[in-house]
């Protein structure tokens, strides 16, 4: 019998957070052990944050219900439900979500997400 060329995943990985957002990945490096790329769901609650960083990883967000904010390089961009972003490795990036309402998005890496990658700054 041949290899199967498909990696079926039943259930993401749930990724354990402390600041109230849901990360669930279901293709990567935690979740199927692909490194080249990584797809995840996640809802970040209203006024939630997290530290700069420069990954060195392409990020492409598709937001689907409320609106993210991005701070890239010096410059703000705010996404609401059915826009698209791409940001490309290298670049110093902060999400947030300072809105009252939830936002889900979904995020595809290249190379795959990793913590080893993401080069956050300290608070």
């Amino acid at each position: 019998m041949s290899e199967k060329r498909y990696v079926l995943n039943p259930a993401p990985f749930v990724v354990p957070t402390t600041d109230g957002k849901l990360i669930e990945e279901h293709v990567g490096g935690a979740s199927t052990g692909t490194s080249a790329y990584s797809l995840a769901h996640m809802v970040a609650p209203p006024h939630w944050s997290e530290p700069h960083q420069t990954p060195s990883f392409d990020e492409i967000t598709i937001v689907v219900r409320g609106r993210k904010r991005f701070e890239i390089d010096g410059d703000v961009v705010e996404l609401q439900a059915g826009q698209a972003l791409l940001i490309k490795g290298g670049a110093r990036v902060r999400y947030s979500n300072p809105f009252e309402e939830e936002c889900e998005y979904w995020s595809i890496c290249v190379p795959a997400f990793s913590p080893d990658t993401v080069n956050r700054e300290e608070v």
